[in-house]
C-alpha cells in the first residue's frame, strides 16, 4: 500500500522546486493534491503532468477570501483535507538592514507569515473532524541569521513559532503540525539568491561548498522528508522543526 493511500493534499508554492517535487511525489504515493500557486502557467501544466488526482488553484496566499476559496474547493473537488503543505515563500532582497527596502520587508512578511497564518486558520478549519497533517516550509534561516537576508530571516523564524502555537491548538483534534527546514536546495529560489549574490549557482559556489556535505540538496530530498511528516509514519510527531540542510547548521566547514 503506498503511503498517502485515500489522502487529500493541499500544496502551496506548487508551480516549481520544492512545492512541484512534493506534489508529484505525494500523487505518486496515492494522495489526490489541490495545486496552489500565483504562478499560474506552470501550475496547470504541473496538474495536467499528474492526471486525474490533480486540480490546480491559482491562489496568492497573502489574499484571505483566495486562501478560503482553496479551501472550500478543495473539498468540494476531493471531498475532504488530510494534508496541508504550506510551503509557498519568497526570498526578498539580499541587503543589509540599513538599505532593505520596506515595502519588500512587507511583502516577504506577507508571503512567508501571513500566508501560513492564512493556511492553517481555513485548513485547521477543515481538519477539525478528522485530524490531519500540516507541513510548513521554513529555513535554516528559521533557527540562525542569513546575512543580508534580514526580512527572509525573520519570516523564517516567525514560522516556526506559528507551527508551534498551531501543534499545540491543534493537538486536541489530532491535527499535527511541524516544520521543515531546508537550505541550500537546488531550487529556483536558490539560483535567485546566487544571482543576487553575483554567483552562478552551481555546486561549485560558496553556498552550496559552505554545507558540511558540500553541495545543493536536491527538492525530492525535501519533499521525501515531506512525504514522512505528512504521513502515518509520523503519527506522534507534532510541534518539532526537522532539518533537511546537509549539515549547515550544524556549522560550516
Amino acid at each position: 500500500m503506498s503511503k498517502l493511500d485515500g489522502k487529500v493534499a493541499i500544496i502551496t508554492g506548487a508551480a516549481r522546486g520544492i512545492g512541484a517535487s512534493a506534489a508529484r511525489l505525494f500523487a505518486a504515493e496515492g494522495a489526490k493534491v489541490m495545486l496552489a500557486d500565483v504562478l499560474t502557467e506552470p501550475l496547470l501544466a504541473l496538474a495536467a503532468e499528474i492526471g486525474d488526482n490533480a486540480a490546480a488553484c491559482p491562489t496568492d496566499v497573502t489574499n484571505e477570501v483566495a486562501v478560503k476559496a482553496l479551501v472550500d474547493q478543495t473539498i468540494a473537488k476531493f471531498g475532504r483535507v488530510d494534508i496541508a503543505l504550506l510551503n509557498a515563500g519568497i526570498e526578498g532582497q539580499v541587503s543589509p538592514i540599513t538599505d532593505y527596502a520596506p515595502e519588500m520587508f512587507d511583502k516577504v512578511i506577507a508571503v512567508n507569515v501571513r500566508g501560513v497564518w492564512l493556511g492553517l486558520k481555513y485548513v485547521m478549519k477543515a481538519m477539525e473532524t478528522k485530524g490531519g497533517s500540516i507541513v510548513i516550509t521554513s529555513s535554516t534561516s528559521g533557527i540562525r541569521a542569513t546575512l543580508n537576508l534580514s526580512a527572509y530571516t525573520a519570516s523564517k523564524h516567525a514560522v516556526i513559532g506559528l507551527m508551534r502555537s498551531a501543534a499545540l491548538e491543534g493537538a486536541p483534534a489530532k491535527i499535527r503540525v511541524n516544520t521543515v527546514n531546508p537550505s541550500p536546495i537546488d531550487t529556483p529560489m536558490i539560483a535567485s539568491l546566487e544571482a543576487m549574490r553575483g554567483l552562478a549557482g552551481h555546486n561549485d559556489q560558496p553556498m552550496a561548498q559552505g554545507t558540511p556535505l558540500g553541495r545543493y540538496g536536491e527538492a525530492i530530498e525535501v519533499a521525501k522528508l515531506m512525504l514522512f511528516l505528512a504521513s502515518d509514519d509520523a503519527s506522534f510527531c507534532t510541534g518539532g522543526v526537522y532539518m533537511v540542510d546537509g549539515g549547515v547548521s550544524a556549522g560550516r566547514r
